[in-house]
């Protein structure tokens, strides 16, 4: 199967794409190429790094460009020496076998889950925003990553299992303070394509009150859903149109009821356990939202105890608990990747 972005290239951006592709894995201090105007270049080399994220050393390129000439000298600027790249490929390539195997022999959606799973348990956000943190070598060598690291880390694992997987990429929106793009995947899971944003759920689910649960607000979303919270797509991608198959409606964790609501926020109350819901009965308005809390709290009182309420109001996704010792009611808003301000140049 060709590469997604590569397919999407004309011939002469393809035959660049080679070259480059050929010179980045023999570590070439040079590398001849057709010419492109620089902006078609940087496209390319950045394209390629999507379609091939274990490409970790290739950080970023200069070129030189003869008059009357008709090829460029592609000059790679590397992260580290020649003998350091060949450690840590040897070390990546290892740790990616050795993380996969356990799920070699799962469905689809299993596998995509576990990959999932394995970011949001052992990966932080790198706030320092370490040079190796856009790179594989940070989410699965140093378990500290950026989102464009987290993604492409997603990507190779994968692409290991067999899951067929690409790397979307969104522009930055000034207007709203959204200060640098951000970057996520698009997975295929039976035949049909999903968002699914590893990050944003890495991040989210991080209070005190709640503990480290794992959270699948982003995971297998369709355009109209992960679009409420994400800029639209710098490159093209696949339309995922199917919005029947995220996490909540799957695990029966979406509700369209309010008095299913409430019995599921007695039992919350009477076990004393923590429960994540969405909400799919119609835009979460204010009156809704303030109706959805009433009943949480209705049902603690009915056992004597307050809620803890947070919210991901553009997913409409409600996580509550119950406590005996807070006098009023907690409500916390929550703002996935750290209010999309994360820089993932």
């Amino acid at each position: 199967m060709e590469p997604y972005y590569y397919s999407k290239m004309n011939k002469q951006k393809q035959i660049v794409y080679h070259s480059l592709m050929q010179g980045l894995t023999s570590l070439a201090d040079e590398i001849k190429i057709p010419y492109l105007e620089g902006n078609e270049l940087y496209d390319v080399f950045f394209q390629l790094r999507l379609d091939h994220p274990e490409i970790f050393w290739a950080s970023g390129f200069k070129y030189k460009h003869y008059i009357d000439s008709s090829n460029l000298i592609f000059i790679p600027e590397y992260l580290f020496d020649k003998n350091k790249i060949k450690e840590h490929q040897k070390a990546m390539k290892a740790r990616v076998e050795k993380l996969s195997r356990p799920a070699t022999n799962y469905s689809e959606w299993e596998k995509e889950k576990y990959v999932h799973d394995f970011i949001c348990e052992n990966v932080r956000y790198d706030k320092l925003k370490k040079s190796y943190s856009h790179e594989i070598i940070g989410p699965l060598g140093q378990g500290v990553g950026v989102c464009e690291g987290i993604a492409k880390a997603v990507k190779v694992l994968c692409d290991a299992l067999g899951v067929w997987c690409i790397i979307a990429i969104c522009g930055n929106n000034p207007e709203k303070g959204i200060k640098y793009r951000h970057t996520w995947n698009i997975v295929k899971i039976n035949g049909k394509y999903y968002h699914l944003d590893a990050t944003f759920d890495n991040t989210l689910g991080k209070e005190e009150t709640f503990g480290s649960e794992i959270r699948y607000d982003y995971f297998n979303l369709s355009d109209k859903q992960i679009f409420r919270d994400h800029e639209p797509v710098l490159v093209s991608v696949p339309k995922c149109e199917d919005g029947e198959h995220f996490y909540y409606k799957e695990k029966k964790l979406s509700f369209t009821k309010k008095e299913d609501v409430y019995k599921r926020a007695l039992q919350t109350a009477k076990k004393g356990k923590i429960f994540t819901m969405h909400w799919r009965g119609g835009y979460l308005t204010k009156e809704v939202l303030d109706e959805l809390i009433d009943i949480i709290q209705k049902a603690g009182e009915e056992k004597q105890k307050k809620a803890k309420i947070s919210l991901n109001w553009t997913q409409a996704v409600l996580r509550f608990t119950f406590a005996e010792e807070i006098v009023m009611a907690e409500i916390t808003m929550e703002d996935a990747n750290e209010g999309e301000r994360i820089d993932c140049r």
